[in-house]
């Protein structure tokens, strides 16, 4: 197996644990996800809005799935983050009660932290007054607060943060995480990302800045990245962690290692507040960095897991990129044809989507892409998965505020 060496680090991936809107675990949601079936559909908690579909996470039952006594103090984004990061772990052959908690870290992504108990209890407060509020508000709605339970849940003693770069974040995470094995500062990070923000206002929101998709007639048409007539994206919520070690300790342990993550690259556009720089200097900036830092050329990539939003703009933008970097080699896709856009969490998913194309040489197909936007001149894999041989993935993040962030997963 591949050593660290001066040229580049490499990040074992040893765990991974999805909750998505095509299924509660990695593996209902790799299949889901493979054929190819958007998970969009009305939402009863957004009846009479404008746009009114999501993409939510089918029967979760945190109860069920965390025990009532810890669901209770909870928001839903952590209630997420904490099943994906029980599987993560479990997958890896960890147990929390054997390692030394303090060389293990965790950095989480997230966007909007717990808004759901946020708004519940600000209403709670106009009917019925300050004094009837939750004591449970602060700790249930802060950003930070995901990291900080997940720790708690499985005694993670070392560094631990969010990383918030709006639909960034989850990707960022990763790279940081990454950065923390490189420096010596832990053996184990738990990274990924979780939201939970299908909420009225966070709705209206998007919709009044007109990037959600206005498919209600047809809402599992309505995420359709790359497509000709592509209108927004649809809201969804989700969770992914992955569980990455430095390369030594998972071989001393005899760790099945899944993947690597060989390199991670940064930018900002530093153009627009919500529209992507027309040029794609930040995007090919930060994919270049990713691309140098895994000792890798454009034309050692197999695939690449696109931000692909299915909106004008960002489709556009990061097609325009893809196609002057890596021609019409690799593979791409966007898994968001069936998730939706979760935000904060979308980049931890399609990361484990990139290791799981890796290990099984499967590309998913991008779901409602019926006739590719002729200006988007890459090979977008459509229909069915495509088997091939995949030795090294990319996947693409790009945020609000004109964050951007690129992981580059290579196979073990």
């Amino acid at each position: 197996m591949p050593e660290d060496t001066a040229a580049g680090f490499h990040a074992a991936v040893t765990g991974l644990g999805m909750v998505t809107p095509a299924g509660i675990g990695v593996g209902e949601s790799w299949r889901g996800i493979c054929a190819g079936e958007s998970a969009a559909a009305f939402d009863e908690e957004l009846a009479g809005m404008a746009v009114d579909f999501t993409c939510r996470v089918p029967g979760f039952d945190a109860d069920k799935l965390l025990g009532r006594r810890t669901a209770w103090r909870l928001d839903r984004y952590v209630h997420l983050a904490l099943v994906a990061a029980r599987e993560a772990l479990a997958d890896a052959g960890l147990d929390p009660k054997t390692w030394d908690g303090t060389r293990v870290g965790v950095v989480m992504g997230n966007a909007l932290g717990g808004i759901a108990t946020f708004e519940r209890q600000h209403n709670t407060m106009l009917a019925e007054g300050a004094g009837k509020m939750s004591s449970m508000l602060i700790p249930m709605m802060g950003v930070n607060m995901v990291a900080g339970y997940i720790a708690i849940d499985c005694g993670a003693q070392g560094p631990n943060l969010v990383t918030t770069t709006a639909c960034a974040s989850a990707t960022t995470a990763i790279g940081t995480a990454r950065d923390l094995l490189r420096a010596g500062r832990c053996d184990i990070v738990l990274a990924g990302g979780a939201e939970a923000g299908l909420t009225k206002p966070i709705l209206a929101g998007f919709t009044r800045m007109g990037a959600l998709s206005g498919r209600v007639d047809e809402p599992g048409a309505a995420s359709r990245p790359f497509e000709k007539d592509r209108d927004g994206f649809v809201a969804a919520e989700g969770a992914g962690v992955l569980v990455l070690e430095r390369m030594a300790h998972a071989q001393a342990r005899g760790a099945r290692i899944r993947a690597r993550v060989s390199g991670y690259g940064a930018s900002a556009d530093a153009h627009h507040a919500t529209a992507p720089d027309p040029s794609g200097a930040g995007v090919a900036n930060a994919i270049g960095a990713a691309l140098t830092d895994a000792g890798l050329a454009p034309r050692d990539v197999d695939h690449i897991n696109a931000h692909g939003t299915s909106t004008q703009l960002n489709d556009a933008v990061e097609a325009k990129v893809l196609r002057r970097l890596f021609g019409d080699k690799p593979a791409v896709t966007s898994v968001k044809g069936v998730t939706g856009h979760s935000l904060g969490a979308a980049g931890a998913i399609e990361a484990a989507c990139g290791v799981l194309a890796i290990e099984q040489g499967l590309v998913p197909p991008t779901a409602n892409l019926d006739s590719q936007d002729p200006a988007i001149d890459i090979d977008v894999v459509r229909g069915r998965p495509r088997q091939m041989k995949v030795a090294a993935a990319m996947s693409n993040s790009f945020g609000f505020g004109g964050q951007n962030a690129v992981l580059v997963l290579t196979a073990n």
